[in-house]
């Protein structure tokens, strides 16, 4: 017995696979920026007391790398999109599980895949537009200041 694919659940999975990849990667980037700021910045206050040639060079660099990852933490919102893609994903699997459970909205519809399609279009074109918006604020904000 051959079976063929679904387009539709392949698309469900592409996309469950998709938000995870860059929950997860958003969630390692801000944790091992934000884990470099707050060492470094622990450190800033010990180097006046160590016999280092040119110290002031060391706090100085010290705190334009700490003013280097913060500006990066905020251009590229990685918290921000760690969290929102979480949110994405998690909702796509509770589509997937509902769908194949035949559960609440899937049961008695006449074709559970194409309002499976719907919703899981539906999940994917509001994270688009939330994305898109926090794009458009993040350039008015830039170009207010």
């Amino acid at each position: 017995m051959t079976t063929e694919a679904d387009p539709v659940v392949d698309r469900l999975e592409d996309q469950i696979s998709w938000y995870d990849r860059k929950s997860s990667s958003n969630q390692r980037k801000y944790k091992v920026i934000k884990f470099t700021e707050i060492v470094a910045a622990a450190i800033l206050p010990f180097l006046p007391a160590l016999p280092l040639l040119h110290e002031n060079w060391f706090v100085g660099g010290i705190g334009v790398l700490i003013t280097i990852l913060e500006g990066a933490l905020h251009l590229n919102q990685y918290q921000e999109n760690w969290i929102a893609y979480r949110s994405t994903c998690e909702s796509l699997k509770h589509e997937k599980y509902v769908y194949i459970a035949n559960a609440s909205p899937y049961a008695g519809v006449a074709d559970p895949r194409a309002l499976l399609a719907e919703r899981v279009e539906s999940l994917v074109s509001q994270e688009h537009a939330k994305w898109a918006s926090s794009q458009q604020e993040s350039t008015k904000a830039k170009a207010a200041t």
